[in-house]
């Protein structure tokens, strides 16, 4: 058990001429007044307030929240008073140890308008002290490391109530040392086989991931020091609750889930971060599309950073973040970094600007009576990837950022999603495409002449709504192709001069639906108007019936296509073996020769090529996808796009142009915009030869002393 001593060793530790008496004070009074109360655990009730207390001079906190902290319990659990806090205290005390003490004496009809009402008695007492806040982390972090001695069914409430209030509430006040523990404690107890799984699979490697620590880690500080940057360079394995959302994020096993590796790099100055980060990609490959810049754009609890993946020792996958001391303290501790409280002073305006956030949710709980509508709107504001919105009978909807009126009229039902010709939000008319905003109060138009359309994929963001206009889409082309698949087939019939009366029974299609392996005739017409099975396969089938003679098969392309269409150019691509049908390089990923491709059947136009990772082609219909395969011509040139970040100075951009004309590619067009932290960001479109000269240019650039980062557009 934590002792007075190790709290007040800590306290001096960042304070020594902190004054211990007030701590000591409520020490020895929460021991009185909580004497002869036990835990579940079977544990003295002091073992939790000496806890918490030690959390809060872990964060650095001063004496009176330290002493608050002691203190949270006793207004809720023993015979004490507010009033006899304050008079032995001091009012700066009792303000917090009223703000955390539980509102356990009111009656609420579910629990969920409980959590909100003691969310709106939190921030409330944030009007004027959000040392509140901190001490109810500490004291919910401790009773999360023993909920172990609850029954199972409380385990999960609190479990629940941690992840959706107080983990992210961690978070946003940029204390992710808490945020982490919470997180992985709520794992535990929500998901135990899961937890289970993930700590086995670390154990597992444990062996080998400590020496990709080590060795990843002389490797990064002897590069760095070659370069005159000197780092301090931390390892570890990620925590378990980030690897779990990796895992249910992207539909993994924990055994598919290799980049559990975290690194940190802190450096002296914010140019020695990107300094660092330059030679990190010049060391280990990036993992493309994973590199954020939060020293330019911090988050908003003022979070800095730059964060990449690569690909390190023996090709394992490693998250770094590179920083410099001051923000790696931010980074700790969060808040409590730069929430520094004076005799009788409160934080100054520009700290209080840095949390505005916190003044617009007490505003919100002082507008808001409802205790389940301040529970979504504080979710809100917690949840920066998910809106909610509300229906006009006030019910709320959560949705992914991003998400239209479309999205929410398929979340009412899958009829008033297909009918919805129109949106009013806030009572005034929108288009469909708009984004749905926090608060949105949304009204759907209907019209029984409306109907999906694929320009819908285009913007919608919930899967329901994307599976049902696919689904309504593919019903419509398969009625028009059956009614295209009989009137092509009525015609080869004419020209065979066989009877169209006795084989458009269905009997008769059936029979040949059966021969070509298709389940009913309707499938069959609908493969003849899709342009999957051509009328002459058909007939073929079927002339045997007849006594006559098979024709000679159709080619592949027939088969695929449907229709050939002759090009008036090679352009190195083969279809399954053949390469007269025409083609056409897609302009969303610009493929090169060298990478992995894949045709899409258009409706007219051909065949369009792909990168087979491009966004596009992961939602297609598969039913359309074909292979493909370069074949590349001497002296083809194909478009590509590069960005790249560059240190602002004169010369930069003729440098750059220097270094791809040397590689022997020729630039069609470039453009410079210089940001408001001196960086140049150039835009470039290149005519290379294959992926290979593009990689070689992309190296070449990441070379020069200038530049930042270079990446494919």
């Amino acid at each position: 058990m934590i002792r007075l001593n190790d709290i007040t060793s800590q306290i001096l530790k960042h304070n020594p001429k902190a004054n211990l008496d007030i701590v000591e004070k409520a020490y020895v009074y929460t021991a009185k007044i909580h004497h002869g109360q036990t835990r579940l655990s079977g544990e003295p009730y002091l073992s939790h307030p000496l806890e918490a207390a030690y959390v809060l001079a872990k964060m650095k906190m001063d004496v009176v929240c330290i002493a608050a902290g002691f203190l949270h319990d006793t207004v809720e659990d023993t015979d004490a008073t507010i009033e006899e806090i304050t008079s032995l205290f001091g009012k700066e005390v009792s303000d917090i140890v009223n703000g955390v003490t539980k509102i356990s004496k009111i009656y609420f009809a579910t629990s969920k308008q409980r959590q909100a009402e003691n969310i709106r008695k939190m921030i409330l007492a944030m009007s004027h002290d959000i040392r509140v806040i901190l001490v109810k982390l500490a004291d919910r972090l401790h009773n999360m490391q023993t909920l172990g001695f609850q029954k199972p069914e409380k385990q999960y409430r609190i479990a629940r109530e941690t992840l959706d209030i107080y983990a992210p509430l961690a978070g946003r006040m940029g204390i992710n040392w808490i945020k982490s523990k919470l997180e992985d404690l709520c794992l535990y107890y929500m998901e135990p086989e899961a937890y289970a799984q993930i700590q086995s699979q670390i154990s597992l490697r444990s062996g080998e991931n400590a020496k990709i620590i080590i060795d990843a880690k002389k490797l990064l500080e002897k590069k760095l020091e070659e370069v005159g940057i000197k780092a301090c360079v931390k390892g570890r394995d990620k925590h378990f609750y980030s690897i779990y959302k990796k895992m249910a994020d992207q539909n993994l096993d924990v055994t598919q889930v290799y980049d559990i590796l975290a690194f940190r790099v802190i450096v002296s100055s914010i140019k020695d971060c990107y300094a660092a980060l330059g030679h990190i990609h010049a060391m280990w490959k990036q993992l493309q599309g994973r590199f954020k810049d939060y020293i330019s754009v911090p988050k908003i609890n003022m979070y800095q950073s730059l964060h990449t993946t690569v690909f390190g020792p023996f090709n394992q996958r490693m998250e770094i973040q590179i920083r410099t001391w001051e923000m790696d303290k931010v980074a700790e501790e969060g808040i409590a970094a730069h929430w520094k409280y004076k005799e009788g002073k409160y934080p100054s305006q520009n700290g209080e600007e840095q949390f505005a956030w916190l003044r617009q949710l007490l505003e919100w709980q002082q507008n808001l009576k409802d205790p389940v509508e301040f529970l979504e709107t504080v979710r809100m504001d917690l949840f920066p990837d998910e809106v909610y919105v509300f229906t006009p009978k006030g019910d709320v909807k959560a949705f992914p950022m991003g998400s239209t009126p479309i999205d929410f009229a398929y979340s009412i039902h899958s009829e008033v999603g297909k009918k919805c010709m129109g949106a009013r939000i806030n009572g005034k008319m929108v288009p469909l495409r708009h984004s749905l905003t926090n608060g949105d109060i949304v009204e759907i138009i209907t019209s029984k002449n409306q109907h999906p359309n694929e320009d819908w994929l285009e913007f919608v963001k919930t899967s329901k709504a994307r599976t049902k206009i696919r689904q309504w889409i593919r019903n419509q082309e398969r009625d028009e192709s059956i009614t295209l698949g009989k009137d092509l087939l009525e015609k080869e019939l004419l020209k065979s001069n066989l009877p169209v009366s006795d084989f458009m029974r269905n009997s008769k299609l059936k029979s040949v639906a059966e021969q070509l392996s298709i389940k009913t005739a309707e499938d069959l017409l609908a493969q003849i108007g899709f342009g999957k099975i051509s009328p002459k396969q058909v007939i073929n089938r079927l002339k045997p019936m007849f006594g006559l003679k098979e024709d000679r098969p159709p080619g592949i392309v027939s088969k695929v296509v449907g229709k050939i269409i002759h090009r008036k150019e090679d352009h190195g691509i083969k279809v399954k073996g053949i390469s007269d049908i025409l083609i056409r390089y897609a302009n969303c990923c610009s493929p090169l020769p060298g990478e992995h491709i894949v045709g899409y059947i258009t409706h007219g136009h051909g065949i369009s090529i792909h990168q087979d990772c491009c966004k596009n082609i992961l939602h297609a219909d598969p039913e359309r996808l074909i292979e493909v395969s370069w074949e590349p011509l001497q002296k083809e040139r194909h478009m590509a796009k590069l960005r790249v970040i560059s240190s602002e100075r004169k010369g930069i951009l003729a440098e750059l142009c220097t270094v791809i004309s040397q590689k022997d590619a020729n630039i069609t067009y470039a453009d410079v915009k210089t940001t408001t932290d001196q960086k140049g960001i150039t835009n470039f479109s290149l005519e290379v030869e294959d992926f290979q000269h593009l990689n070689s240019i992309m190296r070449t650039l990441k070379k020069l002393k200038s530049v930042l980062i270079v990446e494919r557009v």
